[in-house]
């Protein structure tokens, strides 16, 4: 690996230590029905979002809610203290495909017709409300002095 590389590379994972998210690959539901569910929860309140994700009816939010509680321990892990206390929301949700399973369906006349069963990728991040804030309340200090 090049100086560069390994700069640019060291860079990437300094700032992953102040992220957190957590990821879920194959999940084996289309990535247009999942989007529906991330739409839902994208920029609430973590405990508002595991409330929408546990009386939603879509198939999509059980594996949702389990991705997102995984988030929370992610963020209690690394900056050790509560959830409570962090005041989490959701930053953002990408929904990306994943591999898609091909096969035949028999069709009438010797044809056959694609069936397409698609899968998705989903990355969840949150982040706290008080860190935000409070690099406003410095910099609006640091103005008045």
């Amino acid at each position: 690996m090049g100086k560069r590389k390994k700069i640019s590379a060291d860079n990437r994972k300094e700032a992953k230590k102040t992220q957190y998210f957590a990821k879920l690959n194959d999940v084996p539901t289309s990535p247009r029905k999942m989007r529906l569910v991330a739409d839902l929860i994208r920029g609430v309140d973590v405990n508002r979002a595991l409330a929408i994700l546990r009386f939603s009816t879509k198939e999509a939010s059980i594996r949702m809610e389990k991705l997102l509680r995984s988030a929370i321990s992610n963020y209690e892990q690394k900056s050790q203290q509560k959830a409570e206390d962090g005041n989490l929301y959701v930053s953002a949700v990408s929904v990306d495909a994943a591999r898609m399973l091909k096969r035949l369906r028999p069709a009438p006349q010797g044809r056959g017709h694609r069936i397409r069963k698609r899968s998705n990728h989903v990355t969840l991040f949150v982040e706290s409300r008080n860190v935000n804030n409070n690099n406003l309340e410095n910099k609006q200090d640091g103005a008045e002095n």
